[in-house]
């Protein structure tokens, strides 16, 4: 049986997540004895603490995004988790509204679509994710913001010619993951908002 597309590209974003996760991991454990001990001590450790913390977060919250999603269940506890090391220090915050556990294929969704509104709030706001009646809705608010239409169109199947680049890839796996799961993404736009369901 051959692999999609799709499944192809979960399968290489686990692998480098999890080839990842160990060493970041290790290198936080290092800092955290260094810091301990008083051999290390001042902003350069804390320059170099946050920068693992932050590239943690990110290994975390891609290894949802771009990894091979299964149907397992994530629960509250770790999504706000991996969203609140996400915002640390961001002018983009997230805010995760579902109290349930939710199927890890979903909260992927919503992952991918937070990733979209990260290039629609440049300035910063606020992203909340929301579900009801298992429709999700993912909503970004700013007072600013900057919404390239012929990149934003490719999400809810329109014509695009916008070319997709590594900072761009979600464009393209959000409608992809999304039809695989049988779901059809839809985007509103208005001055001040952008809102995202399937």
């Amino acid at each position: 049986m051959g692999i999609d597309n799709v499944d192809l590209a979960a399968l290489i974003g686990s692998r480098i997540c999890h080839d990842l996760i160990s060493p970041v991991g290790a290198i936080n454990n290092g800092l955290e004895l260094l810091g301990m001990s008083g051999d290390l001590a001042g902003p350069e450790l804390e320059l170099i603490s946050d920068s693992v913390g932050n590239a943690n977060a990110r290994i975390r919250f891609f290894r949802v995004a771009y990894g091979s999603a299964g149907n397992q269940q994530l629960g509250r506890a770790e999504v706000v988790s991996i969203l609140e090391d996400m915002c640390k220090g961001a002018r983009l915050q997230f805010q995760w509204s579902p109290l349930d556990p939710c199927n890890r294929q979903e909260v992927r969704l919503s992952f991918l679509a937070l990733q979209c509104l990260e290039t629609a709030l440049p300035y910063g706001g606020t992203a909340r994710v929301y579900c009801a009646d298992g429709k999700w809705t993912v909503i970004g608010e700013a007072t600013k913001i900057n919404v390239n239409d012929d990149l934003w169109a490719r999400i809810s199947g329109g014509q695009s010619n916008a070319t997709i680049t590594p900072a761009l890839v979600q464009f393209a796996m959000l409608p992809e993951v999304a039809k695989t799961m049988g779901r059809t993404v839809r985007v509103e736009q208005s001055l001040d908002k952008v809102t995202i369901n399937f």
